[in-house]
């Protein structure tokens, strides 16, 4: 595919990353000197500096012909623009990034298709929902919904005394029968290797384990894996950015209660009027004794998504050390990902992973309605429709000549959810939730043309 992205930011540098090492053609504009310099030093990429708003560098880099348009520079006027322009100019889809998520709550009224703009991502909200679903099923490590719970990924650390450690996965079916939940991705502790679990693969103590369930299946991995879903209703937030403001809002309309600490004085005025049903606190989140005064050991989550990785780093293993139920740090680094389970925090998020995420699910052929890519591991999650012509349409799963390097986790059949197994047998209409590593994707995506 021919991709223009237009800001060399760290959501744009991001994606232009994971798309370059797929060999799509991709072209990156910004008005930062250094920040295309490093792009181009970096990756296979065609870069233009200028700006992105411009009719003459959007010919100049044939705008036309391009399959895509991605604006995510940090101005959403300019990612707005550059859509409709795009758009106008022949380009094929567009997507842009925003901050003001009124737009995205008011879709359909506004038609902002009409416009020249197919779809609106806001990585703030992005983040701010995946906080929220974390609080909710507080025993998991990670945790993504497919058709609005229907089908839900968890991700969990395996203890040592969970009845299926030591076992395979085939016996650990023949031991638990009734169980509804598939593993689809493990990575070892201490390794940086991700395995598609088949039926020999043993499950070890520190595993890192990634399973497709249903609403039923959760409370069985809880009793298996001897997690707890803590009920979570005090929650301290550490910022008072874009992403802590947003998480607030939508834990206080929740019922959750919220302190959010603020080191700046005129933000906390404004976030005290913003949030009628939240504590505002001003002073420095990282004053271990300001945090003892505001009773952070009564808390039963702590989550901190200053702007500042480290900050949130540490301030997360002092609420671990006061024994906190669920601890959740907003890192923009993304090799601190690799240390999250070895250093004791719960869960670590980042804007970056979760707006690629959004936008990759455009980029992947087949009709792709959801796609995630998995923390820490180098797998992807994708829920394909099936269509009536696909190769998959009226086959059942065994007979598929599907990589090992792919599994398929579950399907969706109308409003229920099911755990495929291999005498399944797929029918148009069904979405089907794939786990798999990259070099399998091209093989996958042809399965559900």
């Amino acid at each position: 595919m021919k991709i223009l992205i237009a800001g060399a930011g760290e959501v744009g540098f991001h994606l232009a990353k994971l798309l370059s090492f797929e060999s799509q053609n991709i072209t990156l504009i910004d008005t930062d000197k250094e920040s295309l310099a490093y792009a181009d030093a970096h990756l296979d990429i065609r870069v233009i500096r200028g700006d992105a708003t411009s009719v003459s560098l959007l010919l100049d880099a044939d705008v036309a012909k391009s399959d895509m348009v991605i604006g995510v520079t940090s101005s959403e006027t300019t990612n707005l623009t550059l859509c409709m322009l795009a758009k106008q100019l022949g380009c094929n889809r567009t997507i842009a990034r925003i901050s003001n998520t009124e737009f995205i709550d008011n879709k359909e009224l506004v038609k902002f298709e009409e416009l020249g703009i197919d779809e609106l991502i806001s990585p703030e909200e992005l983040a701010a929902t995946e906080i929220q679903m974390l609080l909710n099923k507080s025993g998991f490590n990670d945790t993504y919904e497919f058709e609005e719970g229907k089908l839900i990924m968890v991700g969990v650390s395996l203890p040592k005394l969970a009845p299926f450690v030591g076992k395979s996965v085939k016996e650990a079916a023949q031991i638990f029968p009734e169980l509804n939940f598939m593993p689809i991705a493990l990575k070892r502790t201490g390794t940086q290797r991700t395995l598609i679990p088949r039926g020999d693969t043993i499950f070890k103590p520190g595993d890192q384990v990634y399973f497709i369930t249903t609403k039923e299946g959760v409370d069985e991995l809880y009793k298996l894996t001897g997690k707890r879903n803590e009920d979570i209703k005090n929650v301290m937030i550490l910022g008072g950015s874009k992403v802590g403001f947003k998480t607030a809002r939508d834990l206080c309309a929740s019922k959750f209660n919220v302190k959010l600490i603020e080191k700046s004085k005129e933000k906390s005025i404004d976030l005290a009027d913003d949030l009628p049903n939240a504590l505002i606190i001003n002073g420095d989140g990282r004053n271990v004794e300001l945090l003892d005064e505001e009773s952070l050991d009564s808390m039963d989550a702590f989550i901190a998504v200053t702007g500042n990785s480290e900050t949130n780093i540490m301030s997360c293993l002092v609420a671990k050390s006061k024994n906190i139920k669920k601890t959740i740090a907003l890192v923009e680094n993304m090799d601190y990902f690799q240390l999250s389970h070895s250093i004791g925090i719960d869960t670590l998020i980042n804007k970056k992973l979760l707006a690629a995420n959004n936008i990759f699910r455009h980029i992947r052929k087949g009709e792709v309605v959801a796609l995630m890519r998995l923390n820490s591991l180098n797998a992807e999650i994708l829920e394909f429709v099936v269509k009536p012509k696909s190769k998959v349409t009226g086959r059942i799963i065994r007979e598929l000549n599907f990589p090992k390097s792919a599994t398929i986790g579950g399907v969706v059949r109308g409003e229920t959810g099911k755990i495929a197994l291999g005498d399944f047998l797929i029918q148009a209409g069904d979405r089907v939730v794939v786990c798999c590593l990259p070099e399998a994707i091209p093989k996958i995506e042809k399965l559900f043309l």
